[in-house]
């Protein structure tokens, strides 16, 4: 296929071919771009390496694994103190693949999420685990989306001719003005695969006070940028599974919940579970290759009991719009807040769980950072933990925002990302990291030797 094609690595391999590899790299030394890619930043450390996993439906290929200059930058940000020093201290090691690194989207910091660039970039970043959100469209077939319904702010859809098969398409006046843009609805179901991938991807954005096209499509964060969206090709769910297994990835997909009643013109939830691991035994993935992921509890209950090998693996995911107690608001260190004790979770027969990041820790109002209730009693229980999601929140010395919740008196600069991710690996003992940017994950377990 040619989505498979590895055009970025080919091009820099053709870039490198005279040039020897570098060995060192000075962590105070930042170069201009933030991602650098294999030999092109005079600054960079890369490693080559072929994946060793055998192939699915296409050669392994090689690597150049890079952190570009984004941890060095979180580094050199950090406070004074003995964790800033071994952090320093590995701004020499060589970038390495680790599943403690989990790509969340791809690369989508600065990628446009789920689109091919993004999740070639992560790989390069050293991640281990790649995600797909998992949505159907309308003829049935599996894609990469975060939400079925999100197609509006995640590719171009609405500057198509397919805008007018949305749920609630664009509506322009006759002076050629924008009238709906905070209602804007397009589904992967209101499109067949054909349609789908005539789409482009770009950042995840919309403008919902514009009154043109091109003003509710171009409302990129300033804290991101449209640098890497020239491209943006999407993928299927089948294409992403052998993308990933090319690049001697795991694999992690999420059931995103319907927009649309089930069952969806004859198909069901059960077939809509059922097929989201077919494709993986299909394409002949190990169960143990393979994380599941869902926010729905009964998901993961019908995986258990349906697909025992791949329902081992399968990961709960938790927040507060799932986990929260009727009649309550969620506390991370109030148990009667919670919808389900962390024993009665273990005991369906769940083994990993993955909240958001913010649930696992908690401050004492003076700036240090410690395990939360949650965590202490989600290990207690026996359950593997993963959490999701860094690299979201922008910049950092307003608190972050919903993913630092209830942490606003410890985290105040972006070198604080470093500080929270070692409280969440060492002492809250997550096995692996959802970030949007996974070269900050995989500096710190590179250091560290999570592999």
């Amino acid at each position: 296929m040619t989505i498979l094609n590895n055009s970025v690595v080919t091009r820099h391999q053709d870039t490198c071919k005279n040039r020897p590899t570098k060995k060192l790299l000075l962590p105070l030394i930042l170069a201009s771009s933030v991602l650098l890619i294999a030999c092109e930043e005079d600054n960079d450390i890369v490693t080559t390496v072929t994946p060793t996993k055998p192939p699915i439906t296409e050669p392994a290929r090689s690597i150049n694994y890079t952190y570009g200059a984004r941890p060095f930058y979180l580094v050199n940000d950090m406070d004074e103190g003995a964790l800033k020093d071994e952090l320093l201290a590995c701004g020499n090691q060589q970038p390495s693949k680790t599943d403690f690194s989990i790509a969340h989207r791809g690369a989508p910091l600065q990628f446009p999420e789920h689109t091919y660039d993004g999740y070639i970039a992560s790989a390069q970043m050293g991640a281990g685990i790649l995600e797909c959100d998992v949505a159907f469209t309308k003829d049935g077939e599996l894609v990469c989306r975060h939400a079925q319904n999100d197609l509006h702010t995640t590719t171009n859809i609405v500057a198509t001719p397919l805008a007018s098969q949305c749920t609630v398409p664009p509506m322009v006046d006759s002076n050629g003005m924008l009238t709906n843009a905070a209602n804007i609805e397009c589904r992967t179901s209101d499109i067949s695969l054909n349609d789908f991938q005539t789409l482009k991807g770009k950042m995840d954005a919309a403008n919902t006070q514009a009154t043109t096209i091109s003003g509710y499509m171009n409302a990129t964060a300033p804290w991101r940028t449209d640098l890497y969206s020239q491209n943006g090709k999407l993928l299927t769910l089948k294409e992403h599974i052998a993308l990933a297994s090319s690049l001697g990835m795991k694999h992690t997909p999420e059931l995103k919940a319907p927009s649309v009643s089930m069952p969806f013109n004859g198909y069901s939830l059960d077939n809509y579970r059922q097929q989201l691991i077919d494709t993986y035994k299909t394409a002949g993935v190990a169960p143990s290759d393979v994380y599941a992921q869902s926010f729905n509890i009964e998901d993961i209950d019908y995986w258990l009991r349906n697909e025992p090998s791949f329902g081992a693996n399968a990961v709960y995911l938790i927040d507060d719009t799932n986990e929260t107690a009727m009649g309550t608001l969620f506390d991370k260190n109030d148990p009667t807040t919670w919808k389900h004790s962390l024993a009665d979770i273990k005991a369906r027969g769940i083994n990993t769980i993955a909240p958001a990041s913010w649930l696992l820790v908690t401050s004492d109002g003076k700036g240090n950072m410690s395990p939360s209730e949650f965590a202490i009693q989600a290990k207690a229980n026996g359950l593997e933990i993963l959490t999701w999601s860094l690299e979201r929140s922008g910049p950092l010395a307003n608190g972050g925002g919903w993913y630092y919740s209830g942490l606003n008196d410890a985290i105040n600069n972006d070198g604080d990302m470093m500080t929270f991710i070692d409280v969440l690996a060492q002492d809250v003992g997550v096995k692996g990291i959802f970030s949007d940017w996974p070269a900050t994950v995989s500096y710190y377990a590179n250091c560290k030797g999570l592999t």
